[in-house]
């Protein structure tokens, strides 16, 4: 589990248009940084140690998991992704976004790269009034004393304005979404996809029982004798283990991710039963899926059949090893009707043939931006 860490950071703009040269840099920080927790309202400044326009100045509490050094590194990334041009020199300038890190929880930092609390936070009224608002009792680990008590100190006298603007505050997984569930074909990646982001979000997760099937490794050998004991023993384990576990859904509020939905059970069975038994399966599979949460979200990840196949000898589950491509096909068919077939479900498809989340941390994040903007 990866290890949530509070920064509070400030934000300013006096070119261009303010207002979403603020909103682009709060886009871009949730993406790249982690949750954003609570945004200030927008103040309205004179220019601070030089004659310019106004400015507009907010204050950030973020959520993430990246190191301080690592931060910092991001954040000049967005500055110049949004066109900010830096200058070495000791004289202020005009700036499209100026992003600082004014605390990373409790800790001191002096380094190179950072300085940690920031050292001209407390002598800025335009960072400390903004500040003040969304984190209040929060003690500043230097002079051990609560923001607000800072605040009535500060020595700035300029004047600072609050303004009537709204930003919109890009709304975290966490607070999106109670259940989520993962699909895909053998090999699509839906395991490796739910443990990462069980880590990353701190999430109860949920994985299908399927190597204590003993059904699983006949079936390979002989589909037609082995078939229905195979999905009957599925569709029961699989209803009792998600009854189970999202039984605690509503006591507890918080996010849960299977790698698997109840109605692959007839998905698998509309390909691998005969008529008779498909059709008797279907009524046990209908009394079961009444009563089964439905999830917030559906996440179907569709891969190419090679790419399948590839992964599926990767593995190394000697019972998979002689899967035909047209049987992946039918799957993935299934799937697809599956998905359309569906008005209340919702859905988002997500092609992983061409990227490798599990090892390049820009394509997870690619996935977990779209489950964002789903």
């Amino acid at each position: 589990m990866k290890i949530q860490r509070i920064t509070y950071l400030s934000l300013g703009t006096n070119l261009g248009d303010k207002i979403e040269n603020l909103q682009q840099a709060i886009e871009n920080i949730a993406e790249k940084v982690g949750d954003i927790r609570k945004i200030s309202s927008v103040y309205q400044t004179a220019s601070w140690g030089f004659e310019s326009d106004d400015f507009y100045n907010i204050c950030l509490e973020v959520s993430t998991y990246h190191a301080p050094e690592l931060l910092i590194k991001i954040l000049l990334e967005i500055e110049t992704n949004l066109g900010r041009k830096r200058i070495n020199s000791t004289i202020y300038f005009d700036r499209n976004i100026d992003i600082d890190i004014l605390l990373f929880d409790d800790e001191i930092i002096f380094s190179e790269s950072l300085i940690v609390p920031h050292p001209k936070m407390l002598l800025r009224k335009f960072v400390m009034v903004p500040l003040v608002e969304i984190a209040p009792t929060f003690f500043h680990p230097i002079e051990k004393k609560q923001h607000v008590i800072c605040l009535q100190h500060c020595e700035d006298t300029s004047e600072i304005v609050k303004t009537d603007i709204q930003l919109k505050r890009p709304i975290p997984i966490v607070e999106k979404y109670n259940y989520i569930a993962i699909e895909g074909n053998i090999g699509a990646g839906k395991t490796s996809l739910s443990k990462m982001m069980s880590d990353e979000f701190n999430a109860k997760i949920i994985l299908e029982r399927f190597a204590d099937n003993p059904f699983l490794p006949k079936f390979y050998e002989d589909k037609d004798r082995f078939a229905f004991p195979l999905e009957m023993s599925f569709l029961a384990d699989r209803y009792q283990q998600l009854s189970d576990d999202l039984a605690q859904l509503d006591l507890f509020q918080n996010l849960i991710v299977s790698d698997y939905y109840i109605f692959k059970s007839l998905i698998f069975a509309q390909i691998t039963l005969q008529k008779e038994e498909y059709l008797l399966y279907r009524k046990m599979f209908d009394i079961m899926y009444k009563e089964i949460t439905k999830p917030d979200l559906y996440v179907y990840l569709t891969q190419n059949t090679s790419r399948l196949l590839e992964n599926i000898k990767k593995r190394g589950r000697k019972y998979e090893q002689n899967i035909e491509e047209n049987y992946l096909q039918k799957i993935h068919d299934g799937y697809k009707n599956f998905i359309s077939t569906q008005p209340n479900l919702h859905a988002v498809v997500i092609d992983v043939s061409d990227i490798d989340f599990v090892n390049e941390p820009e394509d997870y994040q690619t996935i977990i931006n779209q489950i964002k903007k789903a």
